[in-house]
């Protein structure tokens, strides 16, 4: 049996009632959220790390769903790292790390709870008590899951920033909370070169305060920093993590950043416990003996979501090069040497693949992998087609929704629910998600709002410096809808999606970079599964721009393979493409070759900014720190400059 059929059966007897098909107790889920809750809970035995248990009666799970504001298990304690340290006896490998050369290290489960108490020993010794904030400037290495683990034991609270942001990028976001310690590393390898971090790492201490202690990973040189290596020398400790409150901070993640300073969004311990256990082993079936390898950096959520492989006793894989270094089958070869069950990936990577050309099924030995995840943008439904061709026939394909705001997903593939080229399976178990009208009203069938109308235990605790609560409550419940009655507040998440007959997904696009061609509602996401399929194309980037007296400009921007160039028949076939497969009016003004695609740190196209900035909003202000290559934005500018209406 699958973890989520063994699930299922526990779930049917908490209701008294036979739950037979994945719909009906996701159905179930959602109209009875206490009782779900309370059955994963149970299910997977979480008495054992904690100080109380929840007691007969809804209140004792949700004392109150209103959102903001839910109060999810009133009066419970617990902590992070104790639901990852109970399986710590089991044999084998907690964590795999690789860098780009191929070099390996690992940490076996028996390795790993004292190496936690080294590292928590040594970030006490400088000073780090409950409550304080611990920040990390780091590649994804298994140092820093470590350090993190050693950081939520104390009660304290792990920020982590990824290297590839220089100092002044990092600080705009770390110093926000005036951390009592860093943790970096001297550097790392990508694209083939030696990335040297110590001056930067040192910068970024001094851009903390002067008080901050540094830690860090590798060689410091004359930096005065304490070396990781010495402090987890010590194998005598033993973890003795710290029961805090279900909702005390365990980590602070931020926005993006890209138009005003990045919000850093709170999660408390147990709400991400709960919520990362039921998406790792209930809709992704990782137990003990799976091996998860999601290729991410310490900016993006995705390695927050990684490290929840540990707490159902699976191994994770770190990874720290370039994905498409030496070339496009880097990431294949680990999936196939690391005997990977779950490798999680991005669209880009696959898309990569596919014009390079690689056949990773046959390349490689990849018969332990059972699902293949994707997030950071829609997965075209073409790609679903490549995988089925060139990985394996059948393979089950979890292209995953969520967002750093719930630090995990919302719908995706999940075991059981058949995977439908350009869809995502399922709304995820607990995730009372619809698709909304203008006015407010459930659609099936129909492009809307993706909203989320009833708590889930991780959506965030609060923000960072917001008192009164009033940059969170703006950021998702604020939202006024048209219709006459008044409407309960809900999360609108700004995505718009379809909910189809069969409880399956199709996400559109950003509803706040919505193409709305004279009054036709278009998602960019299409257009981009159709442009990004075509060979020379590697990426795309569509924008819609109100002009004066009504008129609407539509631009369609891409880069191409090397080789490739932009000619009349490259032109017309990408709007016949778009025309045949979409509609007329998805076909854009013109097609232009940038330089680059302008992007998130985390891989996310910067439509909203740009597109006002195509439109001479002169409010815009975009963040240095935020882009991937800021020096884009003045060429996007020129081209706003440039178009005449």
């Amino acid at each position: 049996m699958t973890v989520f059929e063994r699930f299922a059966a526990q779930f049917s007897d908490a209701v008294g009632r036979p739950l037979t098909s994945y719909d009906e107790v996701w159905q179930q889920s959602v109209t009875d959220l206490p009782t779900f809750w309370r059955t994963v809970w149970d299910f997977f035995a979480l008495d054992e790390i904690a100080e109380s248990s929840p007691a007969a009666g809804d209140d004792a799970v949700l004392a109150d769903d209103s959102m903001p504001g839910a109060v999810w298990f009133p009066g419970m304690r617990l902590n992070y790292v104790d639901a990852v340290l109970r399986h710590a006896g089991q044999p084998g490998e907690a964590i795999v790390g690789l860098d780009e050369d191929g070099n390996r290290s690992a940490v076996t489960w028996a390795e790993l709870p004292t190496r936690v108490a080294a590292g928590a020993q040594a970030l006490r010794d400088a000073g780090v008590e409950r409550g304080d904030v611990v920040a990390a400037y780091l590649p994804d290495v298994p140092e820093a899951v470590i350090a993190f683990l050693a950081t939520a034991s104390l009660g304290a609270i792990w920020s982590g920033c990824g290297q590839d942001y220089a100092p002044e990028g990092a600080a705009g976001r770390l110093a926000q909370l005036e951390p009592k310690a860093l943790v970096s590393a001297a550097g790392y390898r990508y694209n083939g070169k030696d990335v040297d971090k110590r001056a930067d790492s040192v910068a970024l201490a001094g851009l903390l305060g002067d008080d901050v202690a540094h830690i860090m990973v590798g060689d410091p040189g004359d930096a005065a920093a304490q070396r990781w290596s010495d402090i987890v020398a010590d194998e005598t400790g033993v973890p003795d993590p710290v029961k805090v409150d279900f909702d005390h901070p365990l980590w602070v993640l931020f926005s993006s950043g890209t138009t005003g300073r990045p919000k850093g969004i709170v999660h408390g311990h147990g709400g991400v416990v709960v919520e990362h256990l039921k998406s790792a082993a209930i809709q992704s079936d990782l137990e003990p003996g799976s091996v998860f390898f999601w290729q991410t950096a310490l900016s993006w959520m995705m390695w927050n979501y990684q490290v929840a492989g540990l707490l159902v006793g699976a191994t994770i894989v770190t990874y720290s090069g370039s994905p498409l270094y030496p070339d496009a089958d880097r990431l294949w070869r680990v999936v196939a040497d690391e005997h990977v069950t779950f490798f999680g990936t991005s669209p880009g990577q696959l898309q990569a693949s596919r014009k390079a050309g690689l056949h990773p099924g046959v390349d490689h030995d990849l018969s332990s992998l059972k699902l293949l995840g994707s997030t950071g943008s829609t997965l075209a439904a073409d790609l679903f087609g490549w995988v089925d061709e060139n990985v394996r026939a059948g393979l089950p394909i979890s292209s995953i929704s969520g967002g750093t705001d719930v630090v995990s997903a919302f719908a995706g593939g999940t075991t059981g629910v058949p995977v439908v080229a350009g869809e995502l399976s399922a709304r995820y178990l607990g995730v009372a998600l619809e698709s909304w009208s203008p006015s407010g009203q459930p659609l099936v069938g129909e492009v809307g709002e993706m909203v989320v109308t009833a708590p889930m235990p991780s959506m965030p605790v609060r923000f960072w410096n917001d008192p009164d609560g009033e940059r969170y409550r703006k950021a998702y419940f604020a939202h006024e809808w048209e219709g006459d009655e008044p409407v309960k507040p809900v999360w609108r998440h700004g995505d718009w999606v379809t909910v189809t007959d069969r409880g399956s997904l199709v996400i559109h696009g950003r509803s706040d970079a919505t193409l709305n061609r004279h009054g036709i509602r278009m998602g960019s996401a299409d257009i981009y599964e159709v442009v990004e399929g075509i060979p020379e194309v590697a990426e795309a980037f569509v924008l819609g721009v109100d002009g004066p007296d009504g008129k609407y400009w539509m631009p369609l921007f891409v880069t191409l393979v090397p080789g490739a160039e932009l000619t009349d028949e490259l032109s017309a076939r990408v709007a016949a493409e778009i025309k045949t497969r979409l509609s007329p009016r998805h076909v854009p003004d013109e097609m232009v070759v940038a330089p680059g695609i302008p992007h998130t740190r985390t891989g996310k196209k910067l439509e909203v900014p740009v597109t006002a900035i195509l439109a001479g909003r002169s409010e815009v202000n975009v963040d240095p720190k935020s882009v991937d290559d800021y020096a884009l934005i003045d060429w996007y500018a020129e081209q706003g400059r440039a178009h005449r209406w």
